[in-house]
């Protein structure tokens, strides 16, 4: 059984309400039919209903066990505006008309899930990602002692000999360019942490670099070497179990042989499930090479850092990996109560 597939036989017992803010994308359309039908995962489009319901016929999708929302319409946009002109990051915005901005399926959406009204989201198939990007972060708590939005990349390889049993975590690969030594190492606990979460292992997170072990001496070696203990740190105080270590270069990170003999003693060389980029240039060419020159499933990017589950879906995402993305999310909302502590929802 492949990663999605345990995932979806799990949702399929407890399935959980997905809010997809481009209710018109004929990819989502497919994606949101397939999850209603496989009873995975309860969609809701936003949109115009008549816009939503014309898109769905001329793609063929029926909209049976969909849910479509117009925000311009809908009972709760009142209660909404109130509640984004209490925000203090709204106020720093400088918009003055929270209607306006509140009709944005994204704004609306991010509201959506702030509140309850759905159990994770979706977006992004249709546009840049400082679009989706920006509600979430402004709208969306983080978790307690998160100071880092960032992102992972969850990949599926042909050969199941590397990560565990073909599954890696690449992170950051969508939102921090240049992370400073403690974003790095948040990046690392969170995404070590989102492993944990979808396997129930215990990941083995590699902080990756052009060195391993001291074989260089530069301020970005010493960089990933600080934020290596940063994680550490910040596993033990949160009663994490992770195994974390770098600096290590990628093939001493995968490869067994050669884990062996450039780190000898590390439980994560040659084993690593988990991989720490040193900046987004870096993860996210990697996660682009490693789908279309390895042929893997790419599921991603997951949001890390926020206090309810959401994904920023690339702009080249087939309806296979929406499905895969809204899955991941709707596995991370079933667990959420239990993994994160319980906050009070008013923002």
């Amino acid at each position: 059984m492949d990663l999605i597939e345990s995932i979806t036989a799990k949702l399929k017992r407890h399935p959980k309400r997905i809010v997809f803010p481009e209710g018109t994308e004929p990819r989502v359309l497919r994606a949101a039919e397939r999850c209603a039908k496989q009873r995975i995962i309860a969609p809701i489009l936003l949109g115009k209903s008549d816009e939503i319901a014309a898109a769905a016929e001329r793609e063929g999708v029926s909209l049976d066990h969909v849910m479509t929302i117009d925000p311009a319409q809908a009972s709760d946009l009142d209660a909404f505006c109130r509640r984004l002109e209490k925000l203090e990051r709204y106020r720093r915005m400088g918009v003055t008309n929270a209607r306006e901005t509140m009709v944005k399926p994204y704004y609306f959406g991010a509201m959506m899930l702030q509140y309850g009204q759905a159990d994770g989201l979706v977006g992004g198939a249709d546009a840049y990602s400082g679009a989706l990007l920006r509600p979430l972060f402004h709208i969306i708590k983080p978790l307690p002692g998160v100071k880092t939005f960032s992102s992972c990349m969850v990949v599926e390889l042909e050969n199941r000999a590397f990560g565990e049993n073909g599954v890696l975590y690449l992170a950051d690969c969508g939102v921090i360019p240049n992370p400073t030594v403690e974003q790095l190492g948040s990046i690392a606990f969170q995404t070590g942490r989102l492993a944990r979460q979808l396997t129930g292992l215990t990941p083995r997170v590699a902080m990756l670099s052009f060195s391993t072990k001291g074989s260089a001496r530069t301020p970005e070696t010493e960089r990933v070497l600080a934020a290596t203990e940063y994680a550490r740190k910040r596993a033990a105080e949160e009663g994490v179990e992770l195994d974390i270590d770098g600096e290590l270069q990628a093939d001493t990170a995968l490869d067994p042989e050669l884990g062996r003999r450039k780190a000898p003693g590390s439980v994560v060389a040659g084993n690593a499930n988990v991989l720490i980029f040193p900046d987004l240039n870096s993860g996210n060419i990697a996660s682009k090479l490693i789908r279309y020159l390895a042929g893997a499933r790419t599921y991603g990017q997951i949001l890390l850092g926020l206090s309810k589950p959401a994904a920023d879906l690339s702009r080249g995402s087939t309806v296979d990996d929406i499905v895969g993305v809204a899955s991941i999310v709707g596995l991370q909302a079933i667990e959420y109560r239990k993994l994160y502590p319980q906050e009070d929802p008013e923002v």
